[in-house]
Formats: structure tokens, C-alpha cells, sequence
């Protein structure tokens, strides 16, 4: 009698909770799309993630999935991935304009920003009240606060493409993160998309996570 041979579970490889904004799309867009999984999590003082999380490295290669023997890395790709393999859970926008006006703002954030990530970069365990954000990153909060309003204008909100949320919202919840750690001024409309983000309850379940996390990156708990 033939052996059937066991599955493979479903895997998400991170680094630091408290750290990665990459880590956390990646994880969202999984949790969003309602897909088990079990997560691997790699230290952050390993060479690699350190630089991974540092932003020195030439490529992000984590989050990675492993789904059904396929492995898939970079947030982008294993979005589009996701929306494959589970279609249902609406991580892309039904209507083909909103489709690529969705896929549009998360390229822009995927490749873009780079002020504000160095500037502002991601600890979810600090807080800097009335820090100072020079020019160039103020330029980016600009142009990321004009996508919120237009998208949630455009589709009616509350998420920034209708009452669903998509790829769109995973891909910018760690500037929400950013906008609460660095106490960062925001219009109203912009300010409430910030605080449903940070209310979701798998951001919820990531933040405590990054609370209990043990090890400190130096670099990014300086006193700024």
C-alpha cells in the first residue's frame, strides 16, 4: 500500500516584532487573508536580520511564506500570492479600477519612502512625544496621509478601499505604528484611519507580542 505522504504545515518566517515593518505586512496579509499558519522567527542578532531590519541589506528576504511547497518572499509578491490561493478573503478589491489603483499605492510603498523609514523607523515599544521630523520625511507623511484621504474618500472607508480590508491596509499599517511611536500631527480623517488600524485585533495580538519581545536592537532605541 502506497504511503501518502504528510503535508507540509503552512510557515511565515519574521524577525523582530518589535522592529520589522516588513515582518508585520507580511504576517497581516496572511492573517488577513485567513490562511493557518505557523510562524518561524528568527533572532534579531543574527547578521542577516539585523541587516534585514537596519535596511542595509541589498534585498529584503523576509517575511518569507512556505505554503504547499512554494516558497514566496518580498510582502508584494506573497500578496499577490495570497490573493491567488485565497481569493475569498478579498485582498485585492473586486472592481478592476479599484484593483489597480490598490495595487498602485502598494507599490508606491513598497519602493517608496525611504525619508521616512530611515527617520521614523519602526519600535513599537518607544514612544517620542513632539519629536521633530525634518523636511524630507514630512514630505512623505504628506504623501502618504494624501492616499488615505483619497482612498478612503473614493471608496467610503473605513479601510482605504471600502468596508473590506485589503493588501492596501496590511501594506500601510506599520506607518500607523510609526505616526503613534513618533507622535506625529494628523488631520482627523487621517488620524481615525491611524487609530482603526492600530485598534484591529490582529494588530492588537502583534503588539503585544512586540511588548514581550526580549532583545533590543541599540541602533534603534537611541534616545532621538
Amino acid at each position: 500500500m502506497a504511503r501518502v505522504a504528510k503535508a507540509q504545515p503552512t510557515t511565515l518566517t519574521l524577525t523582530s516584532k518589535n522592529y520589522s515593518s516588513w515582518s508585520l505586512r507580511g504576517w497581516l496579509l496572511v492573517r488577513f487573508a485567513g490562511l493557518p499558519f505557523e510562524e518561524r522567527v528568527l533572532p534579531p542578532d543574527d547578521p542577516a536580520t539585523r541587516a534585514e531590519i537596519l535596511l542595509l541589506s541589498s534585498s529584503i528576504l523576509v517575511p518569507s511564506l512556505v505554503h504547499e511547497g512554494v516558497h514566496v518572499w518580498d510582502t508584494l509578491a506573497i500578496a499577490e500570492y495570497l490573493h491567488e490561493v485565497c481569493p475569498q478573503a478579498g485582498l485585492l478589491p473586486a472592481d478592476r479600477a479599484a484593483r489597480a489603483h490598490c495595487r498602485a499605492i502598494c507599490g508606491e510603498m513598497h519602493s517608496g519612502f525611504a525619508s521616512l523609514r530611515s527617520s521614523l523607523p519602526m519600535n513599537l515599544r518607544a514612544r517620542f512625544p513632539r519629536f521633530k521630523v525634518w523636511s524630507r520625511a514630512q514630505a512623505d507623511i504628506d504623501r502618504i496621509c494624501t492616499i488615505w484621504r483619497d482612498c478612503l474618500a473614493r471608496h467610503g472607508g473605513p479601510f482605504l478601499f471600502g468596508a473590506q480590508r485589503t493588501m492596501a491596509d496590511a501594506m500601510y499599517a506599520p506607518v500607523c505604528s510609526r505616526f503613534a511611536t513618533y507622535d506625529v500631527a494628523l488631520d482627523p480623517v487621517c488620524a481615525a484611519y491611524r487609530d482603526l488600524m492600530l485598534g484591529q485585533p490582529e494588530m492588537q495580538d502583534w503588539l503585544r507580542a512586540a511588548q514581550a519581545e526580549p532583545d533590543d536592537i541599540d541602533e534603534l532605541d537611541m534616545e532621538f
